[in-house]
């Protein structure tokens, strides 16, 4: 097959297969011919419908969104005190801890879809270039969904000159990647709680309360955060992940931590297991025994019924209420633990109704409330 048609096929990624599936269906967390998470992940298609005719009018940014300037020689520049992350929108970021510097969830496609005309689009062209990024010691994929890995970037990166950083992806995801032209001796597959090293930094693969999947069949690869271990500094990322009593036990296995990333947007209540949002992502980061959280997983694409900046305001809100430092960078701002820790509202001032005004979230912060998964 050629022309588009080719694109949108190599797009869905490809099925693991032999010693990587081998080595998949030895999980801890392979059983009955798939990935399972401990706890079952609740849906309810006929609410989804139902609360798709509530969806703010705010879903998508009626203005242009205000982004931070991304400097390639600050970029370049070792951070002071061994720990920054620079926030490119989503769940994109460019991750510095103790000299290492790794790419997380990388998207620098249009979409996040395996369509050219369909799907999610991006509400802001991508802040840096690629090849004006530093040198990466590695990239990091939390989980195959489009928002998280995307085709168009795998790509790009690979044609960089000099580019030679590994991927260090969950159990399976290596399978798309090869199939994309990455060499195998550059993919890193872990299960949860292995172990890669980068330089003196160990790099965990964390549980997470999600799914997969990249076409109609799910779950036939892994999904998983991220933890950070440096000698001085340590970083968590959460991956997509709902509320789960694990996240106490990275706390106390690998915490406390420094600064965590946790996802708080997208979130609906016809499945509240899926995304954590934003009260629950202050509560993760309290669980994990974080100084400083950063939410991700907003700002970019319009994946879920609640405005645009919702997200956000119901963070802030919820950590003044739980005294969790929060950190709210724009995109393409950087955080720097004691250093640069933006954490005043820059986005437009729009109607958004908290979670025990909102029927839609109410879920949330009824889970939230209870203080314990």
């Amino acid at each position: 097959m050629t022309g588009a048609g080719s694109t949108r096929a190599s797009a869905f990624g490809a099925r693991p297969a032999g010693p990587r599936r081998a080595r998949m269906e030895r999980s801890p967390q392979w059983r009955r011919g798939r990935f399972e998470n401990p706890q079952p992940l609740r849906n309810d298609l006929r609410l989804a419908l139902r609360d798709a005719f509530a969806r703010s009018a705010h879903a998508t940014p009626a203005a242009r969104v205000p982004t931070a300037p991304v400097d390639p020689a600050q970029l370049a520049t070792p951070a002071p005190g061994g720990l920054r992350v620079t926030w490119l929108g989503h769940s994109t970021q460019l991750l510095e801890v103790d000299g290492v510097r790794v790419l997380v969830d990388p998207v620098w496609g249009e979409r996040a879809s395996p369509f050219t005309a369909l799907g999610p689009r991006r509400f802001y062209a991508p802040l840096v270039a690629l090849a004006d990024l530093p040198p990466l010691d590695a990239v990091l994929v939390s989980h195959d969904h489009y928002d998280h890995l995307d085709l168009p970037t795998v790509r790009a990166l690979l044609a960089l000159p000099g580019f030679t950083a590994p991927f260090i992806v969950p159990l399976g995801v290596g399978a798309h990647l090869e199939a994309w032209g990455v060499p195998p001796e550059r993919v890193v597959e872990l299960d949860w709680w292995e172990r890669a090293g980068i330089r003196g930094v160990e790099v965990v693969a964390t549980p997470a309360r999600h799914a997969s999947g990249r076409g109609l069949r799910r779950n036939q690869t892994l999904w998983s955060g991220f933890a950070l271990l440096g000698p001085r500094r340590r970083a968590w990322y959460s991956g997509d992940t709902g509320l789960f009593p694990g996240l106490a036990d990275i706390g106390a296995r690998l915490g406390p931590f420094d600064l965590a990333m946790v996802e708080a947007g997208a979130y609906g209540r016809a499945w509240p297991d899926w995304h954590i949002g934003p009260e629950q992502a202050v509560q993760a980061s309290r669980l994990v025994r974080a100084a400083l959280l950063v939410p991700v997983h907003w700002g970019l694409f319009n994946l879920a019924f609640h405005g645009w900046t919702e997200p956000p305001e119901r963070v802030l809100a919820a950590a003044r209420e739980h005294g969790q430092a929060v950190a709210l960078p724009r995109p393409g701002e950087r955080v720097e633990p004691g250093v640069h820790a933006p954490a005043e509202p820059w986005w437009p001032r729009l109607p958004w109704r908290s979670a025990k005004e909102d029927p839609i979230v109410s879920t949330f912060a009824a889970a939230a409330a209870q203080g314990s998964p």
